[in-house]
Formats: structure tokens, sequence, C-alpha cells
């Protein structure tokens, strides 16, 4: 082969390449624009979820990057007013079901006392 034919042929070559090239980019350009657009749609569909989802990748990427989860105070806070309230009506209802155990022990020795007078 001429070397004419060889460089021609490269040519030809690489201005496929370019045309393959740019397709290729186009096309790709193209779909992401239709992706992105796909992906707000469905995100605006998705709505709480979406949050949820972004809000666990993030703890996903943080915990990968070695950062340590802050600490959720609000559900700290919570579990501690439920606990004191769960704490409190059980000291109530015990409490409670204590004095009418002694009123009605009271009342049963009331009943069955023997009153002894000497003569």
């Amino acid at each position: 082969m001429s070397s004419s034919t060889l460089s021609k042929a490269e040519r030809t070559a690489a201005q496929a390449w370019d045309y393959l090239s740019s397709a290729m980019a186009d096309t790709a350009s193209k779909a992401a624009s239709v992706a992105g657009d796909k992906g707000h749609e469905l995100a605006g569909l998705a709505g709480g979820k979406a949050d949820e989802a972004w809000a666990r990748a993030n703890a996903a990427a943080a915990a990968l990057s070695g950062r340590k989860q802050s600490t959720p105070w609000g559900l700290v806070i919570a579990a501690g007013l439920i606990g004191a309230a769960v704490g409190f009506a059980a000291a109530t209802y015990t409490r409670v079901a204590l004095a009418k155990q002694a009123e009605a022990e009271e009342r049963e020795l009331s009943e069955t006392a023997v009153i002894v007078t000497e003569v």
C-alpha cells in the first residue's frame, strides 16, 4: 500500500470516529436530559420518599467516609418524656391499688373483729 492510500484510510477512519463520537455525545446528552426530566418528575411524585432516600444516602456517605452520626436529640428527649409519663402512670396506679387493698383489709378486720369486754 502506498503512503497516500494509508493516510487516506487513516483520515477516513479518524473522520468516521469523529462522526461516531459526536453522534454518541449528542445521543447521550439527549438521553441525560430526558432522564433528568423524568427523574425530577418521579421525585415530585415520590414526595417524602425522595427526602428519606436523600437522607439515607447522605447517612451512608457519611458512614463510608468515617464521620460520626449526629445524636437525634429530639428522639432522645421524646423517649425520656414518654418513659417518665409511663413511670408516673404506673406509680400512681400502684399507689391507688395499694390504698384500695389496705382499705379492704381494714374493712375485713373491722367486720371480723371480736370485741372482748370484761364482766
